[in-house]
């Protein structure tokens, strides 16, 4: 699951006290700021421990928004918990101050195969060169569309399942998005007489937002051009704003808002400036499809009266997919006073076996294709179908999220600008400056 930047604490233990410094003797501390995970897992703790007397695991989760800051003072104060997820923004930092372990050795001496994993090892690999965490779950964009709203607009769940797409005329997706569209006179957006500045129902949500990852916007479309975010893979150093295929992407998405079709930025806000879900959206009719994290695929599939499909993004001008995936990683930390039943615990929870009791669930989507497989079934006798995004690993159409320097910075850098652009108060110059700055984040020690 992707996450935010950061702020205040709650806490969720599973299991103990819930000491947050790290474990001796027959005690693991691992940390997670997924509240769904922390449970997840904890099927996971029983069978560890039922298979390991006298061993007691300590699953704590703890708020997003302060999630990384706690783990930043347990470094300072040697109270770090023993392994934690970790998002890849924080690899470098992390692993550049030697707070994490490196993986190497004992991935060699357990005989872990990497190869099992589906996606995500590559990109826990630091600059030298070691391994720092083994992958522990994964994520992919998806189509979420109202089943009510494709049969009053005469369209075929077949054809949303198949749609193309490219930055000159939008492709079948464009064409469908404007069909879905209506204004409050029940006009649809491709129909003589559609009022773009009275929208009942919007076809598709936002894709203008202030992620400069895309991850859940625009990155499934303009990836399907060839275009990448850095200038290499992995630790790059300047993202590629002024490609010509990125621009190109970023005006479409500007004129779907421009007319009517997708709520522009800043739409649908409460009071207090936060931001309605996507899932509320298209239970409340207020948007006909969306593209929306795997996540959230069982909260889609559970909107009161409101039957949700799930299509896989678009296809490109040469008819391929290309999906962002991104790659959770679980991370011991290296001052553990316990490295051993550390490791051993979280090569457990990166086994087949684990990750095929934790997906179950189907809140986050494990690393392993069996255990995935296994997720799907054990989803879709719940009425959820995630064999969309199980497809993806089978048809090879996953590219893995960049791992790169200084991430809160270029993420605090970077949304401003992203949201300035789409909010109209900055014209294709920003482009540049969005390059600029990243050239200069990413070389900063």
């Amino acid at each position: 699951m992707k996450i935010a930047a950061l702020a205040a604490v709650t806490a969720l233990v599973i299991a103990g006290c819930g000491s947050s410094d790290t474990g001796s003797g027959n005690t693991v501390n691992w940390w997670t700021w997924d509240d769904k995970q922390a449970v997840a897992y904890g099927e996971c703790k029983k069978a560890f421990e039922a298979a390991n007397p006298g061993t007691d695991v300590k699953i704590t989760r703890y708020n997003v928004d302060d999630y990384f800051t706690k783990l930043t003072a347990g470094f300072v104060a040697g109270t770090a918990p023993d392994a934690f997820q970790n998002s890849v923004q924080f690899l470098q930092a992390y692993a550049g101050q030697h707070q994490l372990m490196p993986l190497d050795d004992l991935i060699a001496k357990s005989s872990v195969d990497l190869k099992k994993y589906s996606v995500g090892v590559d990109t826990w690999k630091f600059t030298d060169g070691k391994q720092y965490a083994l992958p522990l779950d994964w994520a992919a964009a998806g189509i979420y569309y109202s089943k009510d709203a494709l049969a009053k607009a005469g369209i075929a769940e077949a054809d949303v399942a198949k749609m193309t797409w490219n930055p000159d005329d939008g492709g079948t997706f464009e064409k469908i998005v404007a069909r879905l569209t209506i204004d409050k006179n029940g006009k649809r957006g491709d129909e003589p007489g559609f009022d773009k500045n009275a929208i009942a129902t919007y076809g598709v949500g936002a894709i203008a937002g202030r992620s400069f990852i895309g991850e859940t916007t625009w990155a499934p479309l303009v990836s399907t051009l060839g275009w990448k975010m850095g200038d290499k893979d992995q630790w790059p150093t300047k993202f590629n704003f002024t490609d010509p295929r990125f621009v190109k992407t970023m005006k479409w998405v500007t004129s779907l808002t421009e007319r009517g079709f997708s709520p522009k930025l800043g739409t649908f806000t409460t009071g207090n400036q936060s931001t309605i879900s996507d899932i509320d959206l298209v239970g409340s009719g207020k948007t006909a499809m969306t593209i929306g994290g795997s996540w959230s695929a069982p909260s889609f599939g559970k909107i009161p009266g409101v039957p949700v499909g799930i299509a896989p993004t678009p296809l490109g001008p040469e008819g391929k997919r290309s999906v962002l995936s991104n790659s959770n990683g679980n991370n011991i930390w290296a001052g553990t006073k316990n490295p051993d039943l550390t490791w051993k615990w979280v090569s457990y929870m990166g086994s087949e076996e684990c990750q095929t009791k934790a997906g179950a669930s189907g809140t986050f989507f494990p690393s392993i294709p069996a255990a995935m497989d296994n997720t799907v079934t054990s989803m879709k006798s719940q009425g959820v179908d995630l064999t969309v995004f199980n497809q993806y690993v089978k048809d090879g159409v996953l590219y893995p999220s960049t791992a790169y320097a200084n991430g809160s910075a270029v993420q605090s850098a970077e949304q401003p600008l992203f949201e300035a652009y789409f909010g109209g108060q900055r014209s294709d110059d920003v482009f540049a400056e969005m390059e600029r700055v990243s050239q200069e984040i990413l070389a900063k020690n």
